[in-house]
């Protein structure tokens, strides 16, 4: 069986048995978790190997661990500083911010792959252009060029710990005021601006190798009137074409208010697809997720499924021996800094 083109979430901390019979869909091809699908490492561990032993090959297991305000795995893991901080380091010592986001973007990775974790959706390539309150500190910086210096050392990091890197949201959430999880954003600049600024970093982090990418619930009206992530101009003329990407295109939610403008789950599913997603998100809403199970039953995309197949985790240790490594000591010491000194007044409770 394939890794199918549809990623769903789980109610609770263990799988039902109606999630057993889902997951088994071949439609299915992953997981995100959230702060409600966790206790305890232990318990992450055993939720992630149950996953993983359903299908073969495995379905992806994905989470949202950025650090800041947007950490669901808590107690147990390192907390980790907003993306911003790594900037206001950058500002007084360019190098040794540069160290710090290396080691801890590896910590961060460690400690998921410690439990079974494939990847994180981060690093953020959006500007922080003090315009977007859901974005805010989740940015690395406002200068396009420090970010993509920022996010680069981040990749370093996750790569070294054997996870892929996911850059988000292409083209650029940062010039808009809407949140995209409550309204519907429109970036109103010229296209040539948002390709002159806020798409460099993930100019870069393509050349680099980054392995996926995922669009913003945002339309740039002077360029598409669809979503970027409902846009092939977006997906496939500027990523593909221009940008050169070849790695995956993960759909943002599509449960968002923003995407509602397209239609219905299975035709926002659809459209997602044909637009340039290779896999698409569909989370908090169990009858959406069967819709579009119901969509996409006789869906196939060979070359997705072989970028899909680049997100696997690897180097997987146990947090005993991970704990025994002076890495993670050092990176934990790192973090600790921004809890002594994180000048960011952050709402840590989403």
């Amino acid at each position: 069986m394939s890794h199918g083109p549809l990623m769903l979430d789980l109610a609770g901390t263990s799988i039902s048995a109606e999630e057993r019979d889902l997951l088994g869909h071949p439609v299915v091809g992953g997981v995100i978790l959230f702060s409600r699908n966790y206790e305890s490492p232990e318990q992450l561990t055993s939720l992630a190997t149950e996953i993983h032993a359903l299908r073969e090959p495995s379905l992806l297991v994905a989470v949202d661990q950025e650090g800041g305000r947007v950490q669901r795995f808590q107690e147990g893991f390192t907390r980790l500083p907003p993306a911003a901080w790594f900037g206001e380091l950058y500002t007084r010592n360019s190098k040794r911010s540069l160290q710090t986001t290396r080691a801890i973007a590896w910590l961060m990775a460690t400690e998921l792959r410690a439990a079974g974790v494939d990847f994180s959706f981060a690093p953020v390539l959006d500007l922080d252009i003090e315009v977007s309150g859901v974005i805010g500190d989740r940015a690395f910086h406002a200068q396009p060029a420090v970010v993509a210096e920022l996010a680069h050392a981040w990749m370093m990091g996750v790569h070294s710990a054997g996870m892929a890197a996911v850059g988000k949201h292409f083209p650029g959430h940062g010039g808009v005021l809407e949140d995209s999880h409550l309204a519907l954003p429109v970036d109103r600049r010229r296209p040539e601006d948002v390709m002159m600024e806020d798409l460099l970093p993930f100019q870069r982090l393509i050349d680099y190798g980054i392995e996926a990418i995922m669009p913003a619930h945002v339309i740039y009206v002077q360029a598409s009137p669809m979503l970027a992530g409902f846009s092939s101009f977006w997906l496939e003329e500027v990523l593909r074409g221009q940008l050169g990407f070849q790695g995956v295109v993960f759909s943002d939610d599509l449960t968002m208010a923003a995407a509602g403008v397209v239609g219905g789950f299975g035709e926002r599913a659809q459209m997602a697809l044909e637009a340039g997603c290779d896999m698409v998100l569909v989370c908090n809403d169990r009858e959406g997720a069967i819709q579009v199970l119901g969509e996409l039953k006789q869906y196939t995309d060979p070359a997705a499924q072989m970028r899909l197949i680049r997100m696997h985790g690897k180097k997987s240790v146990s947090r005993a021996q991970m704990h025994l490594d002076p890495r993670w000591k050092e990176a934990v010491e790192m973090a600790a800094g921004y809890e002594v000194s994180p000048s960011l007044d952050l709402d840590l409770s989403r």
